[in-house]
């Protein structure tokens, strides 16, 4: 009996144990696309998204920390329509010569439970780093495909781009910009 009962406090033990402890990700680059949605003059919304992303995620659910860092190559910009994507990566805008990447860095987070569902940190654009807010929409944590531990959600938040100093064309092209984040992140053994 006591054997039982000792089995049983060792493996609930080693369980929250394995749950207490940092988790760190790795950002899956296939299933991981910054995009953005702008006012184009009032007459549509453009949209357009970066193919290229890399970082790492450290969440420790029982302390409700975390810690995220992501590199985007700005070069990697399209959205659907070459002459725009080209207008876009030059000094209106993303100025990719000068900048080719953008940084995001956040290491406060909020929890709900066990799920992150706020990130504060900064974002680095066109050299300028500003305080952001990453909302985290979780969507699930599980096997994939049974092989790889993999945490997946939806991060939005809307910036003004005239804070970073991309002022072209504002208040026509619209200042307000939304971004969404479709991240899928590998947990690493």
């Amino acid at each position: 009996m006591h054997t039982k009962l000792l089995a049983t406090l060792i493996a609930a033990g080693l369980s929250a144990a394995s749950f207490a402890a940092t988790e760190k990700f790795v950002l899956d680059e296939t299933h991981t696309y910054p995009s953005f949605e702008v006012n184009h003059l009032g007459f549509s919304i453009t949209r357009g998204f970066f193919k290229e992303t890399a970082g790492t995620l450290e969440l420790d659910r029982a302390a409700k920390s975390g810690k995220l860092e992501a590199t985007i190559k700005t070069t990697s910009l399209e959205t659907g329509f070459g002459k725009r994507d080209e207008h876009l990566k030059g000094k209106d805008f993303f100025d990719v010569a000068q900048f080719p990447t953008a940084q995001v860095k956040a290491d406060k987070f909020s929890f709900d439970g066990d799920k992150p569902v706020k990130a504060e940190g900064t974002l680095t654009l066109l050299g300028v780093t500003k305080p952001v807010t990453l909302n985290i929409q979780p969507l699930k944590c599980d096997l994939r495909m049974g092989k790889d531990f993999v945490c997946g959600a939806d991060v939005t938040t809307t910036i003004k781009r005239s804070d970073w100093g991309m002022k072209a064309y504002v208040p026509f092209v619209g200042d307000d910009v939304k971004i969404v984040v479709q991240v899928e992140a590998v947990k690493q053994k």
